[in-house]
Order: structure tokens, then sequence, then C-alpha cells
């Protein structure tokens, strides 16, 4: 069992918010074979419901705000050193509200993981989060919607897609209604693709 765990590759969640989406990515390493183990929680609001998530899981969590620190470079610094000291080898972004630290960004490489509550690349890109994806899809009358995963780069939501999910838009639906369909949506396949990224990851280390 200790080499299976050893295998596993070590995910860092990072959110926040209330924490559902990370639920979704513990719950299903709990209850499958799952390639991945959350080790850590990271947060920049110390009132996030993640942590009672992460406390209800018995992982590990810190909060980071970037108001802490005088200087951007020392706070990727120390989100460097934590992510280090808990050997960690890939980042699922769960509702993570900042963009991620270019020097993180660039030690993860092809590492960080992030969902998108659209069908990239429409309706991506800066401010285009939460309910204003939705607004903005019922706003240009689309048919269908849907939840990408896809890996993070420098540039907000134009990372390479890994999977995608399609979500029929209602002729009556909300931009709350909408929504709770997508995240449900997206709630099962995060999981799965995380799964599968981190199958890959294991087996290019071998």
């Amino acid at each position: 069992m200790a080499d299976e765990q050893n295998a596993k590759i070590r995910v860092a969640i990072f959110g926040s918010g209330r924490g559902t989406t990370a639920r979704a990515l513990l719950e299903y390493a709990r209850e499958f074979d799952a390639s991945y183990q959350v080790v850590l929680v990271v947060t920049n609001r110390a009132d996030a419901g993640i942590l009672g998530v992460a406390e209800s899981f018995g992982v590990s969590a810190v909060v980071l705000a970037p108001r802490d620190y005088s200087d951007p470079s020392m706070f990727s610094a120390q989100m460097l050193q934590i992510l280090e000291t808990k050997h960690v080898e890939c980042i699922a972004l769960a509702g993570y509200l900042l963009k991620v630290p270019a020097a993180v960004v660039e030690r993860f490489q092809g590492r960080i993981v992030n969902t998108h509550p659209a069908l990239l690349p429409q309706f991506g890109g800066r401010g285009m989060y939460g309910i204003h994806v939705h607004r903005a899809v019922l706003a240009a009358g689309e048919q269908c919607t849907g939840a990408t995963i896809h890996l993070v780069t420098d540039e907000y939501d134009a990372g390479p897609i890994l999977e995608q999910v399609r979500v029929a838009v209602f002729p009556h639906d909300s931009p709350e209604s909408l929504m709770a369909r997508v995240q449900t949506a997206e709630r099962w396949l995060y999981p799965r693709a995380l799964d599968r990224l981190c199958h890959q990851l294991a087996y290019s280390r071998l």
C-alpha cells in the first residue's frame, strides 16, 4: 500500500471560495484508485470555506495572501517553498481567483490544471469567471455551453485543452440555473481529467 501511495502524483489544490470543487477532487481520490493524492490546499483568504473542506479530509492547508508580502517576488518565493516542502508535483486550481505567479507557472509548466465554466476558447479570458460567463453565454444566444479542463499558462484561459463536456442551454435558463448545471458537469469531469493527467505524469517519471 505504501508503494501505491508513493506512486501517486502529489497534488496541491488552490482555491478562494467554498471548496465545492475541491471537495469533488478529494472525494474522487478517496473513493477511487486515483492516480493522485491531495497533499495540500492553498488559499488566499483566511475565511475561505475550502479551509474547512481541507480539515474534514485531513489535508494540510495554508493561507497565502499577496497583501502580506511587500514584494510580489517574495509572495511567489514563499509559495514555491511551501510547494517544495510538501513535494507537490501538480497543482489543481479550484475557484482560485488570483493569477498564479509567473515563477510558479514556469516551475510547474504542464502540471497546473484549471477548470473553466464554458467551452473554451469561447467565453474565456480576463474577467470571465463564475456568473459572468453564464450571463455572457445567455446574452450571446448560445444553445450549448459546457466545461473545459485545461493546462495553465501565463495567459488567462489560453492553455492547452485537456477535456471538455457539453451542457445544453434551455430557453428558460437564468444565469443561476445554467451555472448550477455547468457546475455539476465540472465536478464530474474535473476529477477524471486530473486523474488521467496524473496517470500520464506518473508514467513519465518511471
